[in-house]
């Protein structure tokens, strides 16, 4: 499998296509694309370039030239405000699932406050008192749980129900398995042994809620932009710009991100003060009551929003694409293995057009565009191989981190309101980036892409952890206790529990770079009809990382904390670096790749693409 995801991160130039256009005027814009993105642009800049000027001839809502793509500002198109109702939804979602997890910590290490019935305390609020090793096993589980559980809910939205209906049935099973937590922390319950069994069924529950709701909201937003192709437009001003749907969908997702941390903000400040003072019980029911607000605004934009229908059974043609591909290419010997899947061939020679009507087997129901679309979708996918390094990183913020702060001296605040100075890092960040840093990296003719972006992330991740063990090793410097810090009887270490900042500052950077463009990346490189999978896919990479993190739990307590951070950073950076060595060179195709023509899958004998080639030989 490793040599064909190899293959994959080559550049597709549009030349290589190779599309007969049946019709005389799709053939013609096709090879003005494919004349105007194949050369060579000089560097990018944001200087105005006047409607007279003698370059910039194409009418407006025409591909640009390949002059104009190389000096015509790009901007974003206009958004449309049923938008952000679907953003709205996941800001609800989002509260309801950070609201609940940010006290998992404390209700699984903790032990019951003495005198409580709900585990609510002042000082340390508490339920089950398994200790940390135990609560980073169980917390890294469920975040394996829920983002592993997409696969299964973007097969059924691809392949048989649409994105619609399956966000609609998994805000029921989500709100389902809310309510089993909630039972999970009453009174009658959180004293006895129920209260874990009852958890772990709300986690599975909720697990198959999320797997359902995620990979199919993040596409679906996009999706009510329409038909999106890069074109040239004259502002008021009378200055000529080019639309770039990728600018679009860049400032789409960073502030569907935006929304997505208000609601993690908003839900972890309040859902912690809840614990504080009156139980976990109502931590569990006000995320439950925000989530079923859901349904509510699913329904009303039942009418509003554009559904695509489901594609039917194209993952099958992928996967058979892919294997058909690798035939007769393994070897024994590396260097020929190597060579005979990178000889620019792989792709090529699964074309329906290769094969004659004899020849051709009968699940190839698709053209060639559509092979072309795939070929994007697996580069995509093995881009996102890397990123299970990069969500160790943020993952020690929801475990890890916690419990650093419950030994530091915290003058009265919980130990788990830290966590969020990373989605208020971020309600900075994206507005920074996206008004300023973006748009005067632009107008300096830097154009910072996604695999530039993805890479960043990796260091400033890389970064964080560093951060991180150097306070421990501050902790076990000053601890009463030495290397045992967080056994009992110790003394809070005289450490200002603020100290902590950094780290979480520099994640929320890091995700501003590489989790908002996985975002991104997901879905403007994914075929059409499996643009669910290709964002589970991306998904599916939190869930290995928690998996990956699992190997890492003997880490996770004294005397080895230091160890932990340490060997999470220097496994980020050689991420970092390879990822860089291995894609940088998709930099250079960003645009032909975003400007592929859809193909079709799914043909009759009868049907016939606008994109089916003739044998190339005839």
């Amino acid at each position: 499998m490793a040599p064909a995801g190899d293959n994959l991160a080559e550049p597709i130039a549009v030349a290589e296509l190779r599309a007969e256009v049946i019709d005389e005027k799709q053939a013609s814009l096709l090879a003005e694309k494919r004349a105007s993105i194949s050369a060579a642009p000089p560097p990018q800049t944001d200087a105005p370039v006047p409607a007279s000027a003698p370059d910039t001839v194409t009418p407006d809502g025409e591909f640009p030239t390949a002059n104009e793509l190389g000096q015509l500002r790009r901007v974003a198109n206009t958004i449309p405000l049923k938008l952000f109702s679907i953003a709205f939804i996941e800001l609800c979602e989002r509260f309801s699932y950070y609201g609940c997890t940010v006290v998992f910590t404390n209700f699984i290490q903790q032990p019951l406050p003495p005198g409580s019935s709900t585990g609510a305390d002042s000082v340390q609020p508490g339920a089950l008192g398994m200790g940390q090793r135990a609560s980073t096993g169980l917390t890294t589980f469920n975040q394996f749980w829920q983002y592993f559980m997409p696969l299964l809910g973007a097969y059924v939205a691809d392949q048989y129900w649409g994105r619609y209906k399956t966000i609609c049935w998994a805000l029921g099973i989500d709100i389902l398995g809310h309510i089993i937590l909630i039972l999970s922390a009453i009174p009658p319950v959180i004293k006895g042994d129920g209260a874990l069994g009852a958890m772990i069924v709300a986690i599975l529950v909720i697990g198959f809620g999320t797997g359902g709701f995620k990979p199919n909201v993040n596409p679906l937003i996009v999706e009510q932009l329409g038909e999106q192709h890069m074109h040239v437009k004259t502002l008021k001003s009378g200055e000529r710009v080019i639309v770039d749907p990728a600018i679009t969908i860049e400032r789409i997702y960073m502030w569907f991100y935006f929304f997505i941390n208000v609601g993690a903000l908003v839900g972890q400040v309040t859902m912690v003060y809840c614990e504080k003072y009156v139980g976990f019980w109502l931590s569990y029911t006000l995320p439950t009551v925000m989530l079923c607000l859901c349904p509510l605004i699913m329904w009303w934009g039942r009418s509003r929003y554009t559904r695509r229908p489901p594609g039917g059974s194209v993952l099958g043609p992928a996967l058979r694409i892919w294997t058909l591909a690798q035939k007769g290419r393994w070897s024994l010997n590396p260097f020929s293995c190597w060579r005979n899947f990178h000889d620019g061939t792989f792709w090529e020679n699964v074309k329906p057009s290769r094969f004659t009507d004899e020849t051709r087997p009968k699940w190839m129901t698709f053209d060639d565009a559509w092979v072309d679309e795939v070929r994007r979708g697996f580069a995509a996918c093995a881009v996102f191989c890397w990123y299970p390094i990069f969500w160790l990183c943020y993952n020690q913020i929801n475990n890890n981190l916690i419990s650093q702060a419950a030994v530091m001296q915290r003058h009265g605040v919980p130990n788990d309101i830290l966590s969020n100075l990373n989605p208020f890092a971020l309600l900075i960040f994206i507005p920074l980036n996206d008004f300023f840093i973006y748009p005067a990296l632009r107008k300096t003719g830097i154009r910072f892409t996604p695999i530039k972006k993805i890479t960043a992330g990796f260091f400033t991740g890389a970064s964080a952890m560093i951060w991180a063990a150097v306070v421990q090793h501050y902790i076990y410097q000053k601890s009463e206790c030495g290397k045992y810090a967080s056994g009992e009887g110790c003394a809070e270490v005289p450490i200002n529990v603020w100290a902590q900042t950094g780290s979480y500052v520099l994640i929320a950077l890091s995700e501003v770079f590489a989790s908002i463009t996985s975002l991104e990346y997901a879905f403007s490189k994914a075929p059409k009809n499996m643009r669910s999978m290709v964002q589970a896919v991306a998904l599916f990479m939190t869930a290995f990382s928690a998996a990956l993190g699992q190997a890492l739990v003997g880490l996770a307590a004294d005397p080895l904390l230091v160890w932990n951070y340490g060997v999470v950073a220097i496994l980020a950076v050689i991420a970092g670096t390879c990822f860089w060595f291995q894609f940088h060179d998709l930099d250079i195709h960003e645009d032909e790749l975003n400007e592929l023509p859809e193909g079709r899958a799914g043909l009759t004998a009868d049907e016939e693409s606008p994109y089916q080639n003739k044998r190339l030989d005839e």
